[in-house]
């Protein structure tokens, strides 16, 4: 008797923790139709183990924002999970990289708004033509 599509053995092989970068599958149906959206990024949280109702969260940074995404181990919907990169960590939740990333943001921007300065006292003093007449 087989209750669900997915090979609940294949997923436990996996070995997924925290740090290890993956790439999700997942089916998304729209209308009628089905495609599968491939989601690629750093695993933060392993949480409820093995058991049917473990999860990964997933994060990943699209053009300087951060987006986490949470997806149930032994879902129908998730494909296939590949590992792209397996990572050591000593910790087995890593929440500490979002304020990581917020704080190089604000970093970079820092850099940016003082690069700009100078740059901008110059352009704001006006060029004295001659006078004719």
């Amino acid at each position: 008797m087989k209750i669900s599509s997915v090979n609940i053995e294949e997923r436990k092989k996996l070995n997924l923790k925290a740090s290890d970068t993956v790439r999700v599958h997942q089916k998304i149906t729209e209308g009628d139709k089905t495609r599968t959206q491939v989601f690629e990024g750093m695993i933060i949280a392993r949480k409820h183990g093995n058991e049917a109702g473990g999860t990964l969260t997933v994060r990943k940074v699209i053009d300087g924002v951060g987006v986490e995404r949470i997806f149930p181990i032994y879902s129908p919907n998730i494909e296939k999970i590949e590992v792209v990169r397996k990572s050591k960590a000593r910790r087995s939740k890593l929440y500490n990289v979002r304020e990581k990333a917020a704080k190089e943001i604000r970093r970079k921007m820092k850099n940016i708004i003082n690069a700009k300065e100078p740059v901008e006292a110059k352009a704001e003093t006006p060029e004295i033509a001659p006078e004719t007449k």
